[in-house]
């Protein structure tokens, strides 16, 4: 397992660490700074999560992203547009170029009804652990952003959880446009190709973007 190395100055580098396989990360991230988000062993979804940190309220909002970017991929140069229609993120890199918007995260009881087996960890319970941390609750949790996991969908609306694209190493990175909470679930779900049906780790980093970054 191979992180990318550091910027040539480490000063750019505000915050680095490796989310093992099954966790989930959070952190406030102002104005300019950009989130690089990598998938370390490849095809590892990330649930992601977002919110104005100046006005918890306004939270990422799908509908609004799809349309705003007339895309139900994100990719580089999308948008995630808020409930309030303002700009969260614009994605600036983009190795692997397919990261979900339609499927939302697993659940213990979506779970349940799916594959009929009791689970403890998913990344439901990941959000309502981390968001507690920041005095929110399991009603801020909305339809979320899954990156490098893909979902085709054909003509006629059948969409299907398919196995990941992403190599080791593939990343996104995004440009935060205002003061943002960033909330990530690194996804345990091992019933279907989400995560490689074997969750692994993978690296955050944030970094100011007036500086050179991560390469």
């Amino acid at each position: 397992m191979t992180a990318a190395p550091l910027a040539d100055d480490a000063s750019a580098i505000v915050s680095r660490e490796i989310v093992p396989a099954r966790g989930r990360w959070s952190r406030r991230i102002e104005t300019g700074e950009r989130l690089r988000i990598v998938d370390l062993e490849g095809q590892q979804a990330v649930d992601f999560l977002c919110y104005s940190a100046d006005l918890p309220l306004d939270r990422i909002n799908l509908p609004n992203t799809i349309k705003l970017n007339k895309s139900l991929y994100i990719t580089k140069g999308c948008k995630i547009y808020s409930d309030l229609a303002k700009v969260l993120f614009t994605v600036v890199e983009d190795t692997c170029g397919f990261h979900d918007t339609l499927a939302g995260c697993c659940s213990n009881e979506i779970d349940l009804v799916r594959y009929n087996v009791v689970k403890t960890q998913s990344c439901r319970a990941n959000f309502i652990a981390e968001l507690s941390k920041w005095a929110m609750g399991p009603s801020e949790i909305v339809p979320n952003i899954n990156f490098f996991m893909r979902v085709p969908f054909k003509e006629d609306g059948h969409v299907v959880i398919a196995d990941g694209v992403s190599k080791p190493g593939d990343y996104v990175e995004l440009l935060a446009e205002r003061p943002v909470l960033a909330v990530l679930s690194n996804c345990p779900q091992e019933l279907n190709p989400a995560a490689g049906s074997k969750p692994t780790p993978i690296e955050v980093i944030v970094y100011k973007a007036n500086r050179t970054g991560p390469q």
